[in-house]
């Protein structure tokens, strides 16, 4: 019974070989009209083979005559329909063509082991592809102009945008293609978000010199290549649509906190060993006559004596977001930071070993002088430099 149900699975297993085979086979990809992976397999089975199988030459010759066709025939309806964009898909089928010619050439000619030699009909790619490659850049660039009007016109910074990528896609037709650089330099300004960036101190306070040109130093780097480009100080001859000011609504500085306080730490530790004594009084021995030991366990102790000092500066302020052509005010976002200070100072009484890993870290600490209201004010500044650029860089407010 055991030998029969082998000999079915092994059947099952076969006859699934053999479906996966022929449903795979390139002459069964031909009938399904996937000519270029029936080509592809064909010429896997016939390259660097001497005797070339009759089926597989079949094969390929039928294959790529029909895939030609194909193309040709897809190719010849886009062009006749008249619409400028579909010249870009009429140049992807002609190098597909090129493409497939290619790699067949190298098998020609080609003779089966019955001596018969296929046929294959190449088309000459050179002058459709021109034709497509100029009809396809003519299109980008007449588009792109489209856009870059609707740009000029309307201060459509998305238009320049999609002006600057269709202006981009010239490049796989023509590196160099009439003024195709200078409008995309005009599409990169034209597509720009300008924004200027400032301070206002409405806190009740004087702030200390530098603080507000430290706190405007945001540091935004490069911004080669970004469609948002920030500046602390108006540059002459720039077109500003934005203006963000960062307004200084309060500032909060408490007094210097100084507070003591005293604890004990414990640990138990091994001290030494004790005999193992038997009801006589005697030490125990063990199987190899050695004295039986135990761990002798102490408790050790340690007294803390900590100083902990304390101090904090909270800056509390927002971001305005404003249209700079109309002043009108679009949106206000809070934001704020705080500048910490704190110190801890210890010692002890006891034994050191007590002492835990974060209370070793403390001893030997001394108590420090607290730091002015202005080094805390400075700090926040610096704190609050990172926060106001990282909402400028993310924010969708400014498109």
């Amino acid at each position: 019974m055991r030998t029969f149900q082998i000999n079915l699975w092994a059947v099952f297993l076969s006859a699934a070989f053999l479906a996966v085979s022929s449903c795979s086979s390139p002459s069964k990809l031909v009938d399904t009209g996937d000519y270029d992976q029936s080509i592809q397999m064909a010429i896997q089975r016939l390259a660097g083979k001497k005797e070339k199988k009759e089926i597989y030459v079949q094969v390929l010759e039928e294959a790529f005559a029909k895939a030609t066709a194909r193309d040709m025939e897809a190719a010849d309806r886009l062009k006749a329909s008249g619409r400028p964009d579909d010249w870009e898909k009429v140049y992807e089928i002609y190098r597909r063509i090129e493409d497939r010619q290619s790699r067949v050439e190298p098998l020609l000619p080609l003779v089966d082991r019955s001596g018969r030699k296929a046929e294959f009909l190449f088309v000459r790619t050179e002058t459709l592809k021109k034709e497509a490659r100029e009809e396809s850049a003519a299109f980008l660039y007449g588009d792109a102009q489209r856009l870059l009007d609707l740009a000029r016109r309307n201060r459509d910074r998305p238009a320049a945008r999609e002006a600057l990528l269709q202006l981009e896609r010239i490049d796989k037709y023509f590196r160099v293609y009439r003024d195709r650089d200078a409008l995309m330099a005009e599409a990169r300004r034209l597509g720009t978000t300008f924004v200027l960036v400032n301070m206002e101190n409405r806190a009740p306070v004087i702030l200390p010199s530098g603080l507000e040109q430290e706190i405007m130093q945001l540091g935004f780097g490069n911004q080669q290549g970004s469609w948002k480009v920030f500046h602390s100080e108006r540059q002459p001859g720039v077109d500003y649509d934005y203006r963000v000011t960062y307004s200084l609504m309060d500032v909060q500085a408490s007094p210097g906190v100084l507070k003591e306080r005293e604890y004990e730490e414990t640990r138990e530790i091994e001290d030494g060993f004790n005999y193992v004594l038997d009801e006589r009084g005697n030490v125990k021995k063990d199987s190899l006559g050695n004295d039986i030991k135990v761990p002798k366990k102490v408790v050790i102790k340690a007294w803390v004596l900590e100083n902990y000092q304390h101090k904090i500066v909270r800056m509390a302020g927002r971001l305005e977001f404003f249209d700079y052509r109309t002043g009108t005010l679009i949106d206000v976002q809070d934001l704020g930071a705080d500048a910490i200070f704190e110190n801890y100072a210890s010692t002890f009484k006891g034994d050191e070993r007590a002492l835990s890993a974060d209370t070793r870290k403390r001893i030997g600490n001394r108590p420090m002088p607290f730091p002015t209201d202005e080094i805390l004010l400075l700090d926040a500044g610096r704190k609050l430099k990172p926060l106001i650029r990282e909402k400028l860089e993310r924010t969708k407010l400014l498109l």
